[in-house]
């Protein structure tokens, strides 16, 4: 296996997930705001990886593996942060909807690869929405704190609920397209 440095970037971002929780739970004033901007290092090098790897003709099999692993590892150890820092229904129903969502599609693209449909349940313009407005919120959560009178975390709650019903929506959509798929291999 060839690293690349798309692939290699991926790697940062996995390696990442270990600091964000020791700088989550330092002792400080400034730890939140710490970790939110390494989550938010994290969230721009998943974009930046993917760039890379079309522009510089770098796709592999194994990046296409790691990439979502890495996404799905440090967003949801965020979410099981913030539901510990926070622990009440407010955010723990929204982010049971996105972790269950997040292994539900997981298992869907798993089973459709096996039956050689993976392409039927490619990433669709919801998805990316949902991804978008999930990291927003988890960066606004994470931050936990007002900034020029605004109420941050707030403000990123609500959003998370944006992204539970993102999340949903893009679970239907994906289970709808692979329906035809499932029930005639059953």
């Amino acid at each position: 296996m060839k690293l690349t440095l798309p692939t290699i970037i991926t790697l940062f971002r996995i390696f990442l997930i270990p600091v964000f929780v020791v700088v989550f739970y330092l002792p400080t004033s400034w730890a939140y705001m710490a970790a939110a901007f390494i989550f938010t290092l994290a969230s721009v090098t998943d974009w930046v990886d993917g760039y890379l790897a079309r522009v510089l003709d770098q796709e592999s099999a194994f990046g296409a593996f790691l990439d979502p692993v890495a996404d799905k590892l440090m967003v949801a150890v965020a979410i099981i942060l913030l539901v510990e820092v926070n622990p009440s229904p407010l955010v723990a129903i929204p982010s049971i909807v996105i972790i269950s969502r997040e292994i539900t599609v997981s298992a869907l693209r798993e089973w459709m690869a096996e039956l050689g449909s993976r392409a039927t349940i490619k990433v669709s313009f919801i998805g990316k929405a949902k991804t978008t407005v999930q990291l927003i919120s988890i960066i606004l959560m994470i931050y936990h704190q007002d900034l020029l009178g605004f109420p941050l975390y707030a403000i990123g709650l609500a959003l998370y609920y944006v992204a539970a019903f993102l999340t949903l929506y893009s679970m239907i959509l994906y289970l709808k397209a692979a329906w035809p798929v499932m029930s005639s291999h059953s």
